[in-house]
């Protein structure tokens, strides 16, 4: 074995003796991790820490807490559902490993970071390549969705419990006014790391810069980044309108996330209760994303009332430029075609 190899399994090792020995969770007093290895009611208590990097002001960390309750309701609080907020469970990458491995750890994850497994699921974080949550949900349910999802979890050990969590349309957050995509040369913006997003970013004319997104507010702050893009909610949650003077409203990107275990974790638990989780995860990502679509104005509003401008532009010109996108990364063309066919668009 090599030593790179061996210093990854014994990181798995060490995170999965933390998970097992912590106790708390960013979201709630009382944990109960204390049954997960006992008896309660008529059986065997099963917890699974789902991590975000959401604040709790999100509507989809708030969707998740109902997801909880009612799991924990329709199970006898026999699946137990713990919410790690503001990623404190690590990067996503790094607790999808542990997920692949047996750790009873989930995360809110979106297709982009997923394909560095599954390819073509990174289609859907295109840009542009859907207009709104309707387009996004009516994919994610669709049979060619869900030969991905096989595909994840035979070939990758990891388990989509529901991809219909909408986090809102994603824009720029710049300290100069953007109008067009010549006014991003020279910024080095964050954006997540997975391939499909760096190349929008770079389609756009900036120069994307891969970091977590608990580090963004410093680091624009700090002059490491020039700005960065985001969702409205989030971009709320992690107060980044203090460090930013525009929102520019590009919408290059229409963040749809799911919730993904790991297949072993899942197939452990009963029927009936996998059933359940299934379920409450389904109807609780779309109550969540309604929840998230009717306060994305608030959010705007009250970003403007602390202070920052909100720009609307001709997102004509950064469409064209992000066609590159489609023509750089291997089979999106196609994928495109096939994405269109589904929602009946020439």
């Amino acid at each position: 074995m090599s030593v790179k190899k061996r210093l990854f399994l014994l990181t798995v090792l060490s995170v999965m003796m933390l998970l097992a020995a912590c106790g708390g969770s960013s979201e709630a007093e009382g944990s109960t991790d204390a049954k997960t290895s006992g008896e309660s009611g008529t059986g065997k208590v099963y917890t699974l820490k789902i991590n975000t990097a959401l604040a709790q002001t999100d509507p989809i960390y708030q969707g998740l807490e109902a997801f909880k309750a009612s799991v924990a309701e329709k199970t006898n609080d026999e699946v137990v559902i713990e919410i790690f907020g503001n990623g404190s469970l690590g990067d996503d990458s790094d607790v999808l490993e542990q997920a692949k491995v047996g750790a009873n750890v989930a995360v809110i994850v979106d297709a982009g970071r997923l394909a560095e497994m599954v390819p073509e699921i990174g289609i859907l974080s295109a840009p542009y390549i859907v207009d709104n949550y309707d387009e996004a949900n009516k994919v994610t349910q669709s049979d060619l969705f869900k030969g991905w999802e096989e595909k994840l979890a035979v070939e990758h050990n990891l388990q989509v419990l529901s991809f219909n969590w909408y986090q809102g349309d994603r824009h720029l957050l710049t300290n100069k006014k953007i109008e067009k995509p010549a006014d991003l040369k020279g910024l080095k913006l964050r954006t997540p790391g997975a391939t499909v997003w760096t190349e929008t970013i770079s389609a756009m004319g900036a120069s994307p810069a891969g970091m977590a997104f608990s580090e963004v507010y410093p680091g624009i702050q700090q002059g490491v980044i020039d700005g960065t893009e985001a969702q409205h909610p989030a971009t709320f949650g992690a107060n980044l309108h203090e460090v930013v003077k525009y929102i520019t409203k590009t919408g290059h990107f229409q963040l749809v996330t799911g919730i993904v275990a790991g297949a072993d974790w899942m197939a452990e638990l009963p029927q009936e209760y996998q059933d359940i989780v299934y379920e409450e995860a389904q109807k609780n990502g779309e109550l969540a994303s309604q929840n998230t679509i009717d306060l994305l104005a608030d959010f705007e509003q009250k970003m403007i009332d602390a202070g920052i401008e909100v720009h609307e532009v001709d997102i004509e010109p950064f469409k064209k430029a992000t066609e590159t996108v489609y023509e750089k990364l291997d089979g999106y063309q196609a994928l495109r075609d096939q994405v269109n066919d589904i929602l009946g668009k020439k």
